[in-house]
């Protein structure tokens, strides 16, 4: 069943190639991107079923080999490192045929809040605030501060950034949930270890085809930022505040100089909002997916925890401890974003063998 799903697809992936390149198609701008597209998300399918089929030609010559004395060692040696690449393979090919998230390819916004703990979760949220905007530009990511509210200690009460780039989504959406903090404060005379907490959403772009928004249901406020930039943020009230007055969903943009600027991307985020509320209301489940990935900021609801005395973190959720903690925190979070990648692809394959 699965050999016969990937020739249909190697098929199709062929014919692709061959209608990409005619004539025709490259002179229709729209086709043409129609059929990039889904050339695109063949490929990686279609290489890995080259790449199996060849490995299994090869096991098949090592298994003609094993009868030969003279090379029966070398041949077992290598079939067993073949047969294991196939296994390798299969899974690999089981997991790409699987339903993708359709928000994988998306932009995103990341809201950071600060939690329980006071002045030291407002700190603790600044420091994920930079290890998010750090992790972006190692990644080559359009990476900006939406809107913030600083604490005076420099701190931060919450802070919403725009994140853009391929599949940004797919590498930020693991980070949703509470983060937890374990550290002596810079203000603690006695030295002891207090837990403070902040709380991370991460939210998928939402496109105007995707949500529409009646004018008439918006008021929009101007105001004067608060944050950098000189004479402009004095004189110019640029800052756009906008409420959806159905839901009473509030967004605020303040980063831009221009009102034009900031209502833009207020908007896009309001419409991000109001989208996946909507489709969490339509699905019926037991909580909106924003309420889901942020909890209350309770110390209690931790997915991950940053422990300074030990230059420890730790991510609950796959049991995963790393000893480099400001390598994580200045960006360095591959290691355990892939961690959780293969963790969840190895939850989808098991809960896709019980539902066959």
């Amino acid at each position: 069943m699965l050999t016969e799903k990937l020739i249909s697809i190697e098929k199709r992936y062929s014919e692709l190639e061959a209608q990409i390149s005619s004539p025709e198609v490259i002179s229709d701008k729209e086709k043409y991107q129609k059929l990039s597209k889904e050339l695109a998300e063949l490929r990686d399918i279609v290489s890995k079923f080259r790449e199996h089929k060849k490995v299994k030609g090869e096991i098949e010559k090592l298994k003609a080999m094993i009868k030969d004395k003279e090379v029966r060692e070398i041949a077992e040696a290598e079939l067993k490192d073949h047969e294991n690449r196939e296994q390798t393979l299969i899974s690999d090919l089981e997991y790409l045929l699987l339903p993708k998230d359709p928000n994988d390819e998306k932009n995103i916004f990341i809201e950071i809040r600060a939690g329980t703990g006071g002045e030291e979760a407002a700190l603790f949220a600044g420091s994920l605030l930079r290890m998010y905007l750090k992790y972006a530009e190692k990644k080559g990511y359009k990476a900006e501060v939406i809107s913030d509210n600083p604490t005076g200690l420099g701190g931060y009460k919450e802070a919403i950034i725009g994140i853009s780039g391929k599949s940004a989504y797919s590498f930020f959406k693991y980070e949703s949930g509470t983060h937890r903090v374990q550290r002596v404060p810079a203000t603690e005379a006695s030295g002891r270890i207090h837990t403070s907490a902040a709380t991370v959403a991460v939210i998928p772009e939402a496109d105007e085809i995707d949500m529409k928004i009646d004018e008439k249901d918006l008021r929009v406020d101007t105001f004067r930022s608060g944050g950098a930039g000189g004479q402009n943020v004095n004189k110019v009230s640029s800052a756009i505040r906008i409420t959806h007055i159905p839901t009473n969903t509030v967004v605020v943009c303040q980063d831009e100089r221009s009102q034009h600027q900031n209502r833009a991307k207020a908007m896009k985020l309001l419409r991000s909002r109001l989208l996946i509320e909507r489709k969490e209301k339509q699905k019926g489940e037991i909580e909106e997916m924003r309420r889901i990935q942020i909890g209350s900021g309770d110390r209690s609801e931790k997915i991950r925890t940053y422990n300074y005395p030990q230059s420890r973190i730790t991510d609950h959720r796959i049991g995963l401890s790393l000893y480099k903690l400001d390598s994580v925190l200045d960006g360095d979070l591959d290691e355990m974003i892939e961690a959780l990648g293969t963790a969840d692809k190895a939850a989808k394959l098991e809960k896709s063998k019980h539902v066959k």
